[in-house]
């Protein structure tokens, strides 16, 4: 399982020395679920991007419609109802009992994606859904100008995009806290029971949003670096990507994606190998959790510890007095 909030750890004796017990350590980790942990995960979480809307097919709808207003076209609507069918594939593909619970952005554009992807689902599939303020859109202004819009951007390309403020806007870097924020809720959310009522009910999540929220999201999630969010390419309209849990108790978008997929999203061979970890491992201690981009932050790091190169030193040292 991700381990995003590490940092509220609350330590329970007796849950550790009783793995089946109502709370546990790992789990309150929240970096290693154990198996016998009676902490319920959703098997999957879905992000999808909103259909083919207005602003997408011509920009110029952004001035004279707030962009929280932009419908999806006709196109976008299709493209939403084949992508609920998609999905529930995906949910249903071992069969047994599956449900779903739904987030989702306030947006028009957004809403209108969720009703037609929930086509695809009978109503007692669905334990329920709920609009989610914290994985809107990032914001660009109020009404955009067309051409001053165009400047912007090419501006931002030059800044940098995660850091880049749009006037009167938000930057990616503003993006990622507040999904931070959602995601503690959610951590709430699947704590209290929220959402998953039945212990024999296999969950899944399906977030629907947008494109830069949706890779805000899995950066924040996957602890992904600056320069690797950088690298990857928006979702297309009603893409998806499958986070699913793994026999370790991590999320991997390697178990339902293949590598090729990932690279083609702008993955790099290392975050590859992580997924790959992830999708497999069974367990893993702090310093291999937190050291598994250390090579992204430096460069050729001396193998030995302090102990060996003290005594390397000294033996170094030795010898020129020899000399």
């Amino acid at each position: 399982m991700s381990h995003d909030t590490a940092s509220h750890v609350h330590h329970h004796p007796a849950a550790a020395e009783d793995p089946g017990g109502s709370e546990c350590r790992f789990c309150e980790m929240t970096r290693q679920h154990h198996p016998q942990c009676a902490r319920r995960l959703p098997k999957r979480i879905i992000l999808v991007r909103h259909g083919e809307s207005q602003g997408n097919l011509d920009m110029s709808a952004y001035t004279t419609t707030p962009d929280y207003r932009i419908p999806l076209t006709a196109l976008g609507v299709e493209q939403a109802r084949a992508a609920g069918h998609r999905i529930r594939d995906v949910v249903a593909a071992g069969g047994g009992n599956w449900k779903v619970y739904f987030y989702v952005s306030p947006y028009a554009r957004t809403r209108a994606t969720l009703r037609e992807v929930g086509r695809a689902f009978p109503r007692d599939r669905v334990i329920g859904a709920r609009e989610e303020c914290r994985v809107r859109e990032q914001d660009f202004g109020n009404f955009q100008v067309e051409e001053r819009m165009r400047a912007v951007k090419e501006t931002r390309q030059r800044f940098g995009r995660f850091f880049f403020r749009f006037p009167e806007g938000e930057s990616a870097a503003d993006v990622f806290d507040r999904v931070a924020s959602f995601l503690e809720s959610l951590w709430r959310d699947i704590d209290m029971g929220r959402l998953d009522q039945d212990p024999s009910c296999e969950t899944n999540l399906v977030i629907v949003s947008h494109g830069l929220t949706s890779r805000v999201f899995l950066m924040k999630w996957f602890k992904w670096t600056v320069a690797q969010f950088d690298r990857l390419n928006n979702f297309d309209n009603c893409e998806f990507r499958v986070m699913q849990l793994g026999p370790g108790g991590e999320y991997s978008l390697l178990v339902h994606h293949t590598k090729e997929e990932l690279q083609q999203w702008g993955m790099s061979p290392e975050m590859i190998a992580d997924q790959q970890w992830r999708a497999t491992a069974s367990r893993r201690n702090w310093a291999e959790e937190f050291s598994s981009f250390v090579d992204t932050f430096f460069q050729d790091p001396n193998d030995s510890s302090d102990e060996e190169q003290e005594a390397q030193d000294k033996e170094t040292n030795l010898l020129l007095d020899l000399e």
